[in-house]
């Protein structure tokens, strides 16, 4: 009987698969659902023997098995996109079943948490602080160094939390990881329990994932003795973009609104419940099982550049021909991904921007495409890597029109608790309308929040374009200077690089 391997990715589903599997089991084959191999222009993507077919549709089913289909893409595993690939944290990608014990065990599984039983605790912290990972998930802090401080922090109870609250444009590593490997975080987090000494784990899922939260709670059930005595429990979100921001998500768990908490005190020695906690997200957790694996720190410290060590699964996603997730060292430039392995831009048309890093991140112009991809150079271009997305824009793109969603996303996010950002993305989005609405040699009215009677202290006289633009960078400034959380903090990043890499958008007579 013929073996056909079928995604039963979101994605994958979204594109047709099921019906595809439904047509393969009613001719006969026999049909595995399988974790994504991420190619994701390629699915529905059939599996048959290794050869892969795709984008396959019911209609293909007859030609793909009596091997004349012109949808055949040859060996899936010496395909470009696969190839030029280092795989760690997707190494199973595409090759097993995602709530399959015995093919997680055949492939290594369990490996790292046997081996970090086997060294214990301060053995373990080391070999993580040795492989330079870094936290996948925002700002980059070293994993290592934030499991040390919870270690070394004196209480009896301690967490371990999985912030799987993904919901930056352009992500879907960690939604990938929870629907095609849930056991290889679920191993990650037990690793982490044993590092630190806690016994209980939460896994944070935005409420976005039905898929993936219906596979982790099999999986966690499926999992029990193989973690025990560490538990896991998992926990689902309302769908707010701040509960990304850890202390955020901590207060959502323990059942309270959903804002920041002021730091210090820092969640590894006050956060859950007032505990000792680590929060790392998906894909920092499901890196720790390949480190604590025999070998695994050094061949991890080995790939990269600088501080940016070992891989990074980054995701390829709007106006690109050929988007998924390509996981590879820190180091490749935007213009091997865009162009080498992206194909190019969907419409065909030139690339115009790319924005990495969620929608705070900055927007990279051509001219920087050259740039390595890793937290220090992008730090110094006064950029991002965030999670990892990467989508692309192509010249049709109103660079003004997307400075403006910044402050549009963050006034409609924003958990309200700062004035930075509650009061200072509204004032944004009013900054930009004038801005563009009108020429630069032009003056402008007194804006209508002056002339409030509360505003008494505010100027009173009409504000050029020029104002304007000194005002925007003073209020870039004050939002990322003073806002709590990131949200605030990082709305300017677009913003600014808009402005500054394509002024024409904001205006027609925009001198640069």
């Amino acid at each position: 009987m013929t073996v056909v391997r079928i995604s039963d990715d979101s994605l994958a589903i979204a594109c047709g698969a099921d019906a595809v599997a439904e047509a393969f089991a009613a001719a006969g084959c026999s049909v595995e659902r399988v974790s994504s191999w991420g190619m994701h222009w390629l699915e529905p993507l059939v599996e048959i023997g290794g050869t892969g077919f795709g984008p396959a549709t019911p209609d293909d089913i007859a030609a793909i098995l009596v091997g004349t289909s012109l949808k055949a893409i040859g060996k899936i595993a010496d395909h470009p996109f696969i190839a030029l690939q280092q795989r760690l944290s997707f190494a199973r990608a595409g090759l097993t079943r995602p709530l399959s014990l015995a093919d997680y065990a055949r492939t290594g599984g369990w490996a790292g948490l046997k081996r970090a039983r086997a060294i214990g605790a301060n053995r373990l912290l080391a070999e993580v602080l040795q492989s330079g990972l870094r936290g996948r998930g925002g700002a980059g802090f070293p994993a290592g160094t934030k499991w040390q401080t919870v270690a070394n922090a004196p209480a009896s109870t301690k967490y371990v939390v999985c912030n799987a609250d993904e919901g930056d444009s352009g992500t879907f590593a960690d939604r990938m990881m929870m629907e095609g490997d849930p056991f290889q975080l679920i191993e990650g987090m037990a690793i982490a329990g044993l590092a630190v000494g806690a016994g209980q784990g939460y896994i944070y899922v935005r409420s976005e994932y039905p898929r993936a939260i219906a596979k982790l709670r099999d999986a966690i059930s499926f999992a029990t003795e193989h973690i025990a005595p560490f538990r896991i429990e998992l926990r689902v979100g309302a769908g707010a973009y701040v509960c990304g921001e850890e202390t955020s998500l901590l207060n959502s768990i323990e059942g309270k609104r959903g804002e920041v908490r002021v730091k210090p005190p820092l969640p590894a020695l006050e956060g859950l419940f007032g505990c000792p906690t680590v929060v790392n997200n998906v894909l920092t957790l499901a890196a720790i099982p390949h480190i604590l694996a025999e070998g695994g720190a050094s061949l991890y410290d080995s790939l990269g550049i600088e501080r940016s060590r070992g891989t990074m699964p980054i995701q390829l996603a709007g106006n690109i021909r050929h988007g998924g997730l390509f996981e590879t060292a820190f180091g490749i430039s935007l213009r091997e991904l865009i162009y080498d392995i992206g194909g190019g831009t969907f419409s065909g048309r030139p690339v115009k921007a790319v924005q990495v890093g969620g929608p705070l991140g900055s927007y990279i112009h051509p001219s920087q495409f050259d740039l390595p991809f890793g937290y220090e150079a992008y730090s110094q271009a006064d950029a991002l890597i965030g999670h990892g997305g990467v989508v692309v824009f192509d010249d049709t793109a109103d660079m003004g029109a997307m400075a403006r969603f910044a402050f549009q996303f963050c006034a409609a996010e924003s958990c309200g608790k700062c004035t930075p950002c509650r009061i200072g993305s509204t004032r944004g989005v009013e900054l930009i309308d004038r801005i563009r609405a009108r020429p630069s040699t032009a003056s402008g009215r007194v804006g209508a929040v002056e002339s409030f009677p509360q505003m008494h202290n505010a100027r009173k006289v009409p504000s050029t374009r020029s104002d304007d633009l000194t005002l925007l960078e003073d209020l870039c400034e004050t939002m990322r200077d003073a806002s709590l959380c990131a949200l605030g903090g990082f709305t300017p990043y677009p913003v600014r690089s808009a402005l500054r890499n394509w002024p024409e958008d904001f205006g027609p007579d925009f001198a640069r």
